[in-house]
């Protein structure tokens, strides 16, 4: 079962990088762009973390901080300006677990949920960290691959390929959704990139790569994962 996220965030720029993100790494996500919301979203959903902006429309963040630190003690991590300090002092004080400034880094917002989770969970596994994929077992944390032989060397656009068709087998992903993940969203790309990657994959770990049995083409659309 995945672990799912509230997110109370008013920045429509920023509130869905940040859904969809998370989304990628496996998490559900509830999200309430202003306080009065994120209550009402807090007691319908009881999430496993709440992701708590302090400057927000209608209840403001540090009023919501207390009230769900009054109800539970869900892992919260609040989000603040530069510069705010006392706000940060003040959420802190209110039960927040930790705090990131804005502008932050994706992978930083990441590092910082995963110790919460541990943190408040430690004896439950918060996030999938190995996957099998039939003889070979892919690792999402130390980014390997591995099958009965040993590691099988990737380059990172040909592991987050690997990744994105593995998270859901038989489903099919076109290129542009394949360059979202080599190019993290960036537009000035090529589809055939993503040939390119899926012949190298192909060759490290297909039987035979002329007749692949685990990246099928589904012509005229992408590719899916067929293998067990």
């Amino acid at each position: 079962m995945r672990n799912q996220i509230l997110l109370v965030e008013d920045d429509r720029k920023l509130a869905p990088l940040v859904k969809r993100f998370l989304e990628d790494h496996h998490f559900e996500v509830v999200w309430a762009d202003d306080g009065d919301r994120g209550w009402d979203d807090f007691k319908r959903h009881d999430p496993d973390l709440v992701i708590l902006d302090l400057m927000l429309p209608g209840k403001d963040g540090l009023t919501l901080c207390r009230q769900i630190r009054g109800e539970s003690e869900v892992g919260i991590l609040i989000l603040t300006a530069k510069g705010d300090e006392t706000d940060r002092v003040i959420g802190l004080e209110l039960g927040a677990d930790d705090y990131l400034t804005k502008p932050f880094g994706l992978p930083e917002l990441m590092a910082r949920l995963r110790a919460i989770l541990r943190r408040s969970r430690p004896h439950e596994q918060t996030l999938e960290t190995v996957r099998r994929l039939g003889s070979m077992t892919i690792n999402l944390t130390a980014r390997t691959l591995e099958n009965a032989s040993g590691p099988i060397e990737l380059t990172r656009s040909e592991f987050d390929i690997l990744e994105r068709l593995t998270r859901n087998p038989g489903q099919v992903f076109t290129r542009d959704d394949l360059l979202h993940e080599v190019r993290g969203g960036e537009t000035e790309a090529f589809d055939r990139a993503v040939d390119s990657h899926i012949s190298n994959l192909r060759a490290k770990i297909e039987s035979d790569p002329k007749q692949p049995e685990l990246i099928k083409t589904v012509w005229g659309v992408g590719y899916r994962w067929g293998g067990a």
